[in-house]
């Protein structure tokens, strides 16, 4: 099969359903996996027609630890081969004072924003070996690189989802699969409408602040995400792996230009910042 195919987790809506379009606009089959038949068939029923790519729905919740095992058994027996895996299904999880928080909600939100995606790297990765390649992308957000009050499940999940990919990168850097992770930046989607919804007292002023900014005035380009994305499954991001990658602050059109001094550097990773870092030869030996 030398058809291209591209896994897209959280296709409902939002960015998922937004990279639907352009993974198909750029020639990709499309594996779509989301919890709402109904809408991936919207989204579906929008692609253009073509002879030459497939669209296949797949419904699994994946608050279901057993729900990535099932979903990948489905969609390798209807493809081949994955060539891109796209991890952007995420719920915001409660949002308050971790305290205050309903535990099971919580924990809810660990396993569909960080258990689910490791779960399906696990599964793709010896796939995208067998077939000499592969891309897997990684949703980060909000939290991943500072602390989020009010937002710590989704906070956690996130940053563990980021040193998880980091980690993954390294052990798959010699196999031709690379795995990186992308901040979108604030959007205008459902999560968001989630911090209003719950007010200023609980999300926090400055969240609030921020995602009544968003809606008013627009955040974060969709098209400049989906381009970030679509540079990232693509042969010109072949030696770029290990990074969480701003798709509104980083300039990573131009990276190919600098992929040594990518490759032998730790730019655009988790890492603890120390004293010394920051001027204060007090603190360190």
């Amino acid at each position: 099969m030398t058809q291209k195919v591209a896994m897209i987790t959280g296709a409902t809506q939002g960015l998922g359903a937004h990279l639907a379009n352009r993974f198909w606009v750029d020639g990709y089959s499309l594996a779509l996996c989301g919890r709402n038949l109904q809408a991936l068939e919207i989204v579906v029923g929008g692609l253009a027609p073509s002879r030459m790519q497939s669209a296949s729905i797949f419904i699994e919740d994946f608050a279901d630890p057993s729900a990535p095992s099932r979903i990948f058994d489905l969609i390798s027996k209807s493809f081949p081969k994955i060539d891109v895996l796209i991890n952007n299904a995420a719920v915001q999880g409660p949002i308050g004072p971790v305290w205050e928080n309903n535990w099971q909600d919580w924990n809810r939100a660990i396993q569909i924003d960080l258990l689910a995606p490791i779960a399906l790297c696990r599964l793709v990765v010896p796939l995208m070996i067998e077939n000499q390649g592969g891309s897997i992308i990684n949703l980060s957000g909000g939290g991943a690189t500072g602390p989020r009050a009010n937002f710590s499940a989704y906070a956690t999940a996130k940053t563990g989802l980021v040193r998880f990919s980091e980690t993954l990168a390294e052990e798959l850097r010699s196999l031709n699969v690379r795995v990186n992770c992308i901040a979108p930046g604030a959007m205008r989607t459902a999560m968001l409408a989630e911090v209003i919804a719950m007010g200023s007292r609980v999300s926090g002023k400055e969240e609030f602040s921020l995602a009544n900014k968003v809606f008013l005035e627009g955040g974060a380009s969709m098209d400049r995400v989906a381009d970030l994305v679509m540079f990232l499954a693509s042969h010109e991001s072949r030696d770029i792996t290990g990074k969480l990658i701003s798709a509104v602050w980083d300039r990573w059109d131009i990276w190919p230009e600098y992929l040594e001094a990518l490759r032998s550097s730790d730019v655009y990773t988790l890492r603890r910042v120390t004293g010394r870092d920051r001027g204060f030869n007090w603190g360190d030996k």
